[in-house]
């Protein structure tokens, strides 16, 4: 009986042992042994990763060592602090070096950074077909700009731009400012409005309406895109002024219902508007005041006098003189005023600023010189003067000098008679076209 409960005994162990191993093998997670380095040691060992991160070390040493060695082996010149492709030549004046010259660096040594190009801007150009607008929209081009021109050809030529028709960065566009109008530019030349007495009280309800509402849309645009906007006013805001020579802070001698009116009267509300957009929108604002200009391309018979003296002179007509002659003005040349346009534009400085040349004539004197210039033998013929003619105009232009570096260069003896060899060629064409 011991022997069989004793066999028995050893049975129950044994299937307990059996059930135990079986259940064992069966365990969801066996443990793992822990590692005895990092997580990240480990990775670096495993399949030699370690040796390739010492080769890429070793190679990016060598090349930082080696490379100040070989730049030494290359062909040697004199270092100098300014490169020889900046070096100033002695042939150019003063003025010139100076803006020629590259920053210095830093004990005379270092490497010239590549030029960084100027950014090509795009430029709408409202009037740009006319006298002015032409001649500017010439220095925009040529200074590497895209420019967009709106014109309705109401006193604007085709044939003042026809010279960039071909050009890909040109643009023309007809159109009235009156109505609205989308475009996508960085700034906005306002020039549109007839600027002479015959074009702008040939219909002055007109007139008046580009004066506001063309200002009006412009200046809308310039604030939905975010442009620059540029009002080109007038000496006209002085009216027949009381004040000699006339100084930006002169409120002017305005006759608001007179013949002249809606030119006057349209301008200054123009700066009303674009000070308003200033201060209330925000919108970058220049408004320039602009005297008297002549050059090549004014229209041949638009009343102003410069033109006036020169067209009859040429034609052997006598030079028509309104009043007695003493009345002045100021002329400039229209090279000059692009150059004042286009600092003031540039300039940090909202205005306005006179424009304008302070050499000062009487109509009689300017006859004179218009004489000498053509016709030595051409006569005067005195007409009654018109309404609101202005008795004295002269620019102070102190303040252009000071803040936008500018002034006139280009005297009207100077001046005139490249005016008179456009002048010439034109009504010569112009005879020809009819037959004479």
């Amino acid at each position: 009986m011991k022997q069989l409960h004793k066999q028995s005994s050893i049975n129950v162990r044994r299937d307990e042992e059996i059930a135990t191993s079986k259940s064992s093998q069966y365990s969801p997670k066996t443990l793992k042994h822990p590692r005895s380095l990092p997580r990240s040691i480990h990775y670096l060992l495993k399949e030699q990763r370690l040796l390739f991160v010492l080769v890429g070390i070793l190679i990016g040493s060598t090349f930082f060592i080696l490379q100040p060695t070989l730049s030494r082996l290359g062909p040697t010149e004199p270092r100098t602090s300014i490169p020889r492709s900046f070096q100033v030549s002695a042939d150019l004046p003063e003025r010139d070096q100076v803006s020629s010259v590259v920053p210095k660096f830093v004990h005379g040594y270092g490497r010239v950074p590549a030029s960084v190009p100027r950014r090509r801007l795009r430029i709408v150009v409202t009037g740009g077909a006319g006298f002015v607008g032409s001649h500017l929209v010439d220095k925009l081009i040529a200074r590497g700009d895209d420019v967009i021109v709106i014109d309705n050809f109401f006193t604007g030529r085709k044939e003042n731009v026809v010279h960039h028709f071909k050009n890909p960065r040109f643009e023309l566009i007809r159109h009235d400012v009156v109505e609205p109008i989308l475009l996508e530019v960085d700034q906005i030349y306002h020039l549109a409005c007839p600027a002479s007495p015959v074009h702008y009280k040939y219909n002055p309800i007109k007139t008046i309406k580009t004066n506001v509402m063309g200002t009006l849309n412009m200046l809308g645009l310039a604030k939905r895109i975010g442009a620059r906007f540029l009002l080109t006013s007038t000496s006209e805001v002085y009216g027949d002024p009381l004040e000699h020579p006339q100084k930006e802070t002169y409120w002017g001698n305005v006759n608001p219902i007179g013949v002249r009116s809606c030119y006057d009267e349209g301008k200054r509300t123009a700066e009303t508007l674009a000070m308003d957009y200033h201060r209330g929108a925000g919108v970058e604002v220049r408004i320039a005041r602009i005297f008297n200009t002549y050059g090549p391309r004014m229209c041949l018979d638009d009343g102003r006098v410069v033109s006036n003296f020169v067209a009859q002179a040429i034609r052997k007509q006598p030079l028509t003189v309104y009043g007695d002659g003493k009345q002045t003005r100021s002329f400039q040349y229209v090279s000059d005023l692009v150059d004042g346009l286009m600092a003031l534009m540039e300039g940090e400085h909202v205005g306005p600023f006179n424009l304008g040349n302070p050499g000062e004539f009487t109509m009689l004197e300017l006859a004179e010189v218009v004489k000498e210039t053509i016709d030595p033998s051409a006569t005067i013929e005195f007409k009654p003067n018109t309404a609101d003619d202005p008795h004295k105009r002269k620019p102070d232009i102190s303040r252009a000098k000071e803040l936008l570096n500018w002034e006139p260069k280009i005297s009207l003896r100077d001046g005139l008679p490249r005016m008179v060899s456009d002048f010439r060629n034109r009504i010569l064409n112009e005879d020809e076209a009819k037959g004479f």
